[in-house]
């Protein structure tokens, strides 16, 4: 079969690969319809989380069952299903406690209490290194889904590939941002990043009845293009004491209700940024982290959706405390989740498929990665087609 093949930082390319097979009775295969980049890959791209063999790339894509294990009682051949990214196993412990991203059986050599850099991560995740299980992913022909019972969700027959696909990552993990702060309605969010994940999470911003809505982004056709979607205002990231002091002009001086960081450790960087980076020993930023903290009210909530997979000693914890700050953070609870929004998708409440920019054939991977990655011609989300 044809496969995205990650084989070191910067290539990424789409080779011929065994087929996968049944391992274990709970597994399906699915012959995969529409699969994504998703910024998250851009990590491995980069080199900012390390994967030292080749693995097949992908946790955005959906399909038809192809073959069951003698196990599956939910699926046959021929559903259509759409697939949660993380690996979960359904009946350990936060399985049970809607904590799949945390799940004890799905990722059994790294898996651990302590959430290190290297060790003790939590359960497992597709195409995304060995840390998190080494489960080869869904930009290829045909994929193995572990615990098919527990994860994917069969997708209604009137809904196409493009409207159900980001069921599967940036639409829960937007809207999980929106989540954990628990809207009452009429309060100010401010978004930081205009990307996938950041567009998502302003469109359930909108669907949660969030008063103001206000996105930043350091690259203009993306605001122009959420401003668009949802009517949101927007800022031009220049320089963050600008942005902060923009953001509490818009909220009479105190800062928004809900801070969204929607970028992560690999923001756009300055060379001072690279520099103070290299001395603190530190990879990547917090710095939209740090703006997030300035930009949110006193006893405001911020959420972080954005990986930060690394430690940072020069971090304001007494700015946290000073101004009674909530923070959340970590992996979308899909499937604990999947379900309510897939009604919102089926009754039209939210329109998933419209930050769509590119659609190009499998054979193209090479190519997506790179205009996703540089931010060219006007590219937010790269969808690829597999059998074109």
């Amino acid at each position: 079969m044809k496969a995205a093949v990650f084989h070191s930082p910067g290539k990424i390319t789409c080779d011929t690969v065994e087929d996968p097979t049944i391992k274990e009775p709970s597994d399906i295969i699915l012959k995969v319809t529409s699969t994504a980049i998703c910024g998250s890959d851009l990590h491995m791209y980069h080199g900012g989380i390390p994967q030292p063999r080749p693995m097949v790339m992908g946790h955005e894509f959906m399909g038809i069952v192809e073959e069951v294990g003698g196990e599956i009682k939910n699926l046959k051949v021929g559903d259509r299903v759409v697939v949660p990214f993380p690996v979960a196993c359904g009946h350990c412990y936060f399985c049970q406690h809607d904590l799949p991203s945390a799940c004890e059986h799905s990722n059994e050599e790294n898996y651990g209490p302590e959430g290190g850099i290297a060790t003790e991560k939590g359960g497992g995740m597709f195409g995304y290194t060995d840390l998190y299980g080494g489960y080869d992913g869904g930009q290829a022909q045909y994929v193995r889904v572990p615990y098919g019972d527990f994860g994917p969700r069969i997708v209604p027959d009137n809904l196409t590939d493009d409207q159900a696909l980001f069921l599967t990552d940036i639409f829960p993990t937007g809207y999980t941002g929106v989540m954990w702060a628990e809207l009452k309605g009429g309060e100010t969010v401010a978004i930081f990043g205009a990307g996938p994940v950041g567009s998502m999470a302003a469109k359930s911003a909108v669907l949660k009845n969030a008063g103001q809505v206000i996105v930043v982004d350091t690259v203009q056709y993306r605001l122009d293009q959420i401003k668009r979607l949802t009517g949101c205002e927007t800022i031009l990231w220049k320089d963050p004491k600008d942005v902060i002091e923009e953001i509490r002009s818009l909220t009479h001086g105190r800062g928004a209700d809900l801070c969204i960081d929607a970028v992560g450790f690999e923001p756009e960087r300055n060379i001072l940024d690279r520099a103070k980076a290299v001395v603190n020993f530190e990879k990547g930023s917090i710095k939209v982290l740090e703006a997030c903290m300035s930009a949110v009210r006193r006893g405001g909530k911020i959420s972080i959706l954005g990986v930060y997979p690394y430690n940072y000693d020069n971090f304001k914890l007494g700015q946290i405390f000073d101004k009674g700050l909530r923070i959340q953070a970590g992996q979308a609870p899909v499937q604990a989740i999947i379900d309510e929004l897939l009604v919102y998708v089926k009754e039209e409440k939210v329109v998933l498929d419209d930050i769509i920019t590119h659609k190009i054939s499998l054979d193209e991977v090479a190519k997506g990665y790179e205009i996703f990655d540089k931010k060219e011609d006007g590219c937010v989300k790269v969808v690829l087609d597999p059998w074109k």
